[in-house]
């Protein structure tokens, strides 16, 4: 027996009977020869981890618009506190750390520049549409290793696609993610919030301090607390009815005071403005894209505007800026 093979011995008689246990994983796409020393769900977890999108998180928005201060989430740090909460669950529960870490890391791997505002504007000018989670789905199955996709097994690929309010994990370990996706950005949203002074303890509902904790790091024990407490020995993860109510009450006061802002909504126009104008160009000069996703389109038979949408999305805060700044805005001609 080897090192992987015993691993997989030790998460079925140690793991929930709830729990997606390696050895049952729905495997991949395409077959591959298996690792003697990792399980599936490490596999997969290490091919985010050193996958190109992984690292263009660092530089793509949450929420805050800032460049010149350091504390401010990203979209990286977003990923890493969303994995650190849901790993602590899944091992509260006894569920699957690695497949919980794979699909945490995996989940905004398709996120636009500049956060939901750049999400907002390829959805509305593209006819095939844009969401984020799909988009994520798309970069693992095909955009990522020079078109071949990282491979990953069904079980993180279901994650990443239902990782939304609205969606449906099939597994425990997905469920997870979902629930810690929104805790996570509605506690460190609230943390950065209350740093740039568009929001302050007094802000927040005496009786929402009262159940869920009278600081950012109160609520976040509450509610991981909570999710702890009404999943155990359970096929479903849950939260009780009161706190999950008085957590989308904290979601709700958020889109009042900071997501819907005046000051972030006219910073969010500008972004939106920007990759509209980026998209256009695009469209209208295919060939000023690079070489890798110009080949979708002449040897994989993939839509113009899909590719564009892959092009951009791909795109950094910075990039998208220099690039914008590259085609639109003037230069001085040179003194000869």
């Amino acid at each position: 027996m080897n090192i992987r093979e015993s691993m997989e011995e030790r998460e079925l008689e140690n793991l929930s009977p709830f729990a997606s246990c390696s050895r049952h994983s729905r495997g991949r796409k395409r077959e591959e020869e298996e690792c003697d020393i990792r399980t599936v769900y490490q596999r997969d977890r290490d091919r985010i981890l050193y996958s190109k999108s992984f690292r263009r998180l660092e530089d793509k928005t949450q929420v805050f618009l800032d460049y010149q201060r350091d504390h401010y989430r990203n979209r990286l740090t977003h990923t890493l506190e969303v994995s650190q909460t849901a790993r602590t669950v899944a091992k509260a529960l006894h569920l699957n750390e690695d497949l919980v870490e794979a699909i945490a890391l995996g989940h905004d791997l398709g996120h636009t520049p500049f956060g939901h505002a750049g999400e907002q504007a390829l959805n509305q000018v593209s006819r095939d549409g844009f969401v984020h989670n799909l988009q994520s789905v798309r970069v693992v199955e095909f955009l990522e290793n020079g078109g071949k996709g990282l491979n990953l097994t069904w079980e993180v690929r279901d994650g990443i696609k239902n990782h939304r309010i609205s969606g449906s994990p099939r597994t425990l370990e997905g469920q997870v993610v979902r629930l810690c996706d929104k805790i996570s950005y509605i506690h460190h949203d609230m943390d950065d919030a209350q740093r740039a002074g568009l929001l302050t303890e007094d802000d927040i509902p005496i009786t929402l301090r009262m159940l869920l904790g009278y600081s950012t790091k109160e609520r976040l024990n509450t509610l991981v607390h909570d999710i702890v407490e009404s999943s155990t020995q359970r096929d479903q993860i849950s939260m009780s009815p009161e706190v999950g109510a008085a957590m989308m009450e904290l979601r709700t006061l958020m889109f009042h005071n900071v997501y819907q802002n005046s000051i972030a909504r006219e910073e969010e126009a500008k972004a939106r403005n920007m990759l509209i104008e980026l998209f256009h160009f695009f469209t209208a000069h295919p060939q000023e894209m690079s070489e890798d996703y110009r080949e979708l389109i002449e040897q994989k038979g993939e839509t113009l505007e899909r590719v564009v949408c892959d092009y951009i999305s791909g795109m950094t805060d910075k990039d998208s800026m220099d690039k914008f700044n590259q085609i639109f805005v003037p230069k001085c001609w040179p003194v000869y």
